[in-house]
């Protein structure tokens, strides 16, 4: 691997949250450990979500908007990658709308540098929406599926 693919891929590493990154090249006999500070350990990011500002006037604060039913719990993009809603091109997808899923259950697949990392559903629910079109990037954070509760 040329140096700056090398520099390109650790600097993508930490950007992910990696904690930890090992290389080795069996060929050339090379091996490359990087740890990286204040990451997260469990190799996914959780963003801290910001407080919402106090209103600058005396007036009272409105209430913030209770979520719809028609809104539902989203499951989203732990890392950034490829959308795949199957193991494989000829395979069935993992879940289509109106499957139910279970907590822990595989939803899909993110592809990232030539690994299938495979999404699971972090609740219980009724798949009400599929939000990307299969083979499509995706971003961290962005929204894959919206869930109604059962």
């Amino acid at each position: 691997m040329e140096r700056k693919e090398m520099a390109e891929l650790i600097r993508m590493m930490k950007r992910q949250g990696v904690a930890e990154f090992t290389y080795e090249s069996g060929e050339e006999g090379t091996k490359l450990k990087v740890r990286f500070e204040g990451a997260a350990p469990s190799g996914y990011v959780h963003a801290p979500v910001a407080a919402p500002a106090a209103p600058l006037s005396g007036a009272p604060a409105a209430a913030p908007a209770k979520p719809t039913a028609a809104d539902g719990r989203v499951i989203k993009a732990p890392i950034v990658g490829t959308f795949y809603r199957s193991p494989s091109p000829d395979a069935q997808p993992y879940v289509n709308v109106g499957d139910s899923v279970r907590k822990g259950q595989v939803v899909c697949i993110v592809e990232a540098m030539k690994l299938m990392n495979q999404i699971e559903s972090d609740a219980d629910g009724v798949v009400t929406e599929i939000l990307i079109e299969n083979g499509q990037p995706v971003q961290f954070g962005q929204d894959l599926f919206r869930l109604a509760a059962r």
